[in-house]
């Protein structure tokens, strides 16, 4: 696995150092948590945490990453599968992950210095624990 995700770190070219950084922060945010390439259209993201998921269209559950990290065209994508009294977590925080932009569980970035690193690390964390205990409504929503 760790030739696969080198080569796919490798993919991002001038990002990859900026991947590896956010990968690290995740990995520490969450320690032990699992972590593989995923699936997605026609190329794949890194995804942290695989939880039981069913979108409306599907008739079977699945699993889909709790968290997940991708490297775009123009910007970094943090992926944050997590609902919390309602609310998409990376949506509700938004304000606070500094110049980014976000949609329900998406936060994009186009370089790393442009994040509150400290916001995302308790963005994860809390995603985490909502995710352990029960509490994330999450589902495909």
């Amino acid at each position: 696995m760790s030739e696969e995700l080198d080569a796919w770190f490798a993919a991002a070219g001038p990002r990859e150092g900026e991947l590896r950084c956010v990968d690290a922060l995740i990995m520490a945010a969450a320690p032990g948590i699992d972590r593989q390439l995923v699936p997605v259209g026609s190329g794949r993201m890194l995804g942290y945490g695989l939880m039981p998921y069913k979108p409306k269209s599907a008739k079977e559950e699945t699993s889909w990453p709790l968290i997940a990290l991708a490297a775009q065209k123009r910007h970094l994508s943090v992926y944050v599968c997590a609902v919390v009294d309602g609310a998409y977590l990376a949506e509700a925080r938004a304000e606070r992950l500094g110049q980014v932009s976000c949609g329900r569980s998406c936060i994009r970035f186009t370089s790393l210095d442009r994040v509150d690193t400290v916001e995302l690390d308790r963005l994860v964390r809390d995603a985490v624990a909502a995710t352990n205990g029960g509490t994330n409504a999450y589902s495909g929503a």
